[in-house]
């Protein structure tokens, strides 16, 4: 038999040669290095034969994906196994672990189990013990396929195996893996032996899961692994996880009385506190104040409609599973709005435009609510009701390269002022060669794309390509944020729509008195008002800049005797448009300004006797120190300016 390598060269080999004998032929270094190959583009273990004719690469730690891939699931197993012997050597016979799924998962694995008594988290610590001593043992992994009633009186003892064997088609191997006194069915692929896997993984968590997701089935013990290539590579990922955890929205939201949910309302209906209503407030005045610079017209519309409206649209085909049911009202299907764009449709539909009023543009803090599913749900990141700031523009064809700029400005605007310093922008396009993807109009796509990539090069940003993601209706622009934990977020998005005015028949007067369709650009500056502050909450740590701080000033009077002055400081502040307090409690100074900066209060002002009879104060910053006998004028002045600009 003959197979070909990636530099097209071909090696004659026996029939029934593996991946292994490849790497053999080719040198002793490789075959030593070897972890699995890709035959004819998929991915297969060295032990595995080879079809004639096949295209084949060896896959070594150089090739990190394919390789990563392939010792997680072994890792995954290994970890099983050590399941097994821990039990084993607690008095349990080896077949009362039975095992469900074990896949390869971003970063890791995971394995379910269903186990003669739970496992806890402080026995993970074993676990990976024994996992280290199976690497050092080097075991040999082996493969080999069985008949059907060979797999199912193996597996006899475990009711998920034979669940899983007694559902493949007969045409399919069944394909068992082991090493050392364990076995497993599995599809594979698997490393050769146990000692090329790295010891840089650790076992996270346990959690329960249904057998195949369904609650009518048994739950199983799911226990969760992660692993690296190395020990550091492990390291910087725990610490990013710590830092996730310190960091996480829910738990800052909850110490700074931001926002809740409560189980009678219901999940996913998140409840903004007053710390949590301030902080949104001022993000939605600064968008609004942005978007009325910019010739915007903001609007109110409900947030419900007849169905009607979304069958036109064509969204209650395709987002019918994600709306709320319908409510039948006086003969009428209504339902809660999923998004906003179709009664902004409405509203430039409900009386006649020329060319020169042109571009209309539409905007709103829209509440919409989808129904996501209860799993899914996660504080104020992902919510069923939410509010979005979303605008819609109606323009002629000649000025959609000079509006889609605009918006560009926008979105930079509005990023400067939130400390958004890193970002992508992802230009989605259509794929040319799949003509059922997207809407059937060769000269607007082209046309469309053009002057988006025009746009940007004119604007001199860097940007790619991704061919396959655009809308049905239109290619769009996603900018994604660096967040503060090295992840790409799409906080705004840009899409050209030429569909839904054609499905609403709307117009507008040419110059030449002909009626043209106008098209409409769907645009997004700062996500939902919920996503964006789990975005800010994360990204500032709680720490946020001054303007958006809810909390922005205290006051602490070091003794009851400054107390009159503390409160006139305050009052002073308020007057300003400030948010000010006092802390008039009775705890010591140095506890007070504690408190504060645990409630991450930007600014604390500290008044005693000196202060009092200069009519000065004593300020502490974040993150600049401590500055003694400022005036009370000059600072309320200076703090009025940095709120107004929002500065941070």
């Amino acid at each position: 038999m003959q197979v070909t390598l990636p530099d097209g060269k071909q090696l004659d080999l026996a029939d029934n040669a593996t991946a292994m004998d490849v790497a053999r032929s080719i040198g002793p270094r490789l075959a030593q290095d070897a972890i699995a190959a890709r035959v004819d583009g998929i991915l297969h273990d060295l032990m595995t034969p080879l079809p004639s004719g096949a295209q084949i690469g060896i896959v070594t730690k150089k090739n990190m994906n394919d390789a990563e891939e392939v010792w997680r699931h072994t890792l995954g197993h290994v970890m099983s196994q050590a399941v097994g012997q821990y039990y084993k050597e607690k008095g349990h016979a080896p077949e009362s672990v039975k095992r469900g799924v074990g896949p390869v998962i971003e970063n890791g694995f995971y394995q379910d189990f269903d186990l003669p008594e739970p496992l806890r988290e402080e026995d993970l610590p074993e676990i990976e013990r024994r996992m280290a001593a199976i690497l050092d043992a080097n075991l040999d992994v082996t493969r080999r396929e069985v008949s059907r009633e060979e797999g199912l009186k193996f597996f006899s003892y475990d009711p998920y195996k034979v669940e899983l064997i007694s559902e493949l088609p007969d045409s399919a191997p069944i394909t068992l893996y082991s090493q050392g006194d364990y076995t497993d069915l599995c599809r594979g692929p698997h490393v050769p032996r146990t000692g090329v896997l790295p010891k840089s993984f650790k076992l996270m968590s346990t959690s329960g899961a249904y057998w195949r997701g369904s609650e009518k089935n048994p739950m199983l013990q799911r226990v969760y692994g992660v692993a690296f290539a190395t020990q550091k590579e492990l390291d910087e990922y725990l610490h990013l996880l710590e830092e996730a955890k310190r960091r996480d929205h829910r738990r800052i939201g909850k110490d700074l009385d931001l926002f809740f949910t409560s189980e009678v309302i219901g999940p996913g209906l998140p409840v903004w506190l007053p710390n949590g209503a301030t902080i949104r407030r001022e993000l939605e005045r600064f968008i609004v104040d942005l978007e009325l610079a910019q010739g915007y017209q903001h609007v109110y519309s409900p947030a419900m409609a007849k169905s009607e409206l979304y069958k036109i649209s064509g969204h209650w085909d395709h987002y019918k599973d994600d709306m709320f049911p319908v409510m039948k009202i006086d003969q009428e299907e209504l339902v809660l709005r999923p998004m906003n764009c179709p009664h902004h449709i409405q509203i430039y539909a409900h009386k006649p435009h020329s060319y020169r009023e042109l571009p209309i543009k539409i905007a709103e803090l829209g509440t919409m609510y989808r129904f996501e599913q209860s799993g899914q749900l996660t504080g104020l990141s992902r919510v069923r009701a939410m509010t979005l700031n979303d605008a819609h523009i109606f323009c002629r064809p000649d000025q959609v390269q000079e509006e889609f700029k605009r918006v560009v400005d926008l979105i930079r605007g509005a990023y400067d002022v939130l400390g958004f310093e890193q970002y992508l922008y992802r230009l989605s396009l259509r794929d040319p060669n799949d003509k059922e993807k997207y809407y059937p109009d060769d000269a607007m796509w082209e046309s469309a794309e053009n002057q988006l990539r025009q746009a940007l090069d004119d604007m001199g940003l860097a940007y790619y390509e991704s061919p396959g993601d655009a809308a049905f209706y239109g290619p769009k622009l996603d900018v994604q944020v660096r967040s503060a934990l090295g992840k790409d977020e799409t906080i705004s998005t840009v899409q050209l729509d030429f569909l839904l005015p054609q499905k609403f028949d709307l117009e507008y007067v040419a110059e030449d008195g002909s009626r043209q369709r106008p098209i409409m650009i769907h645009r997004g500056v700062i996500s939902t008002m919920e996503r964006m502050t789990a975005f800010l909450i994360e990204n500032t740590a709680g720490d946020f800049p001054f303007w958006l701080a809810p909390r922005q000033v205290v006051v602490v009077p070091i003794a009851d005797r400054h107390l009159d002055y503390a409160r006139e400081v305050e009052g002073a502040l308020k007057s300003r448009g400030l948010r000010a307090e006092t802390d008039d409690g009775n705890d010591r100074m140095n506890a007070k300004i504690r408190t504060a900066e645990l409630a991450k209060i930007p600014v604390i002002l500290v008044v005693g006797d000196k202060e009092q009879e200069a009519r000065q104060l004593s300020v502490r910053e974040r993150g600049k120190g401590e500055r003694k006998g400022a005036p009370l004028d000059e600072l309320a002045g200076e703090l009025e300016r940095r709120y107004k600009l929002r500065e941070a």
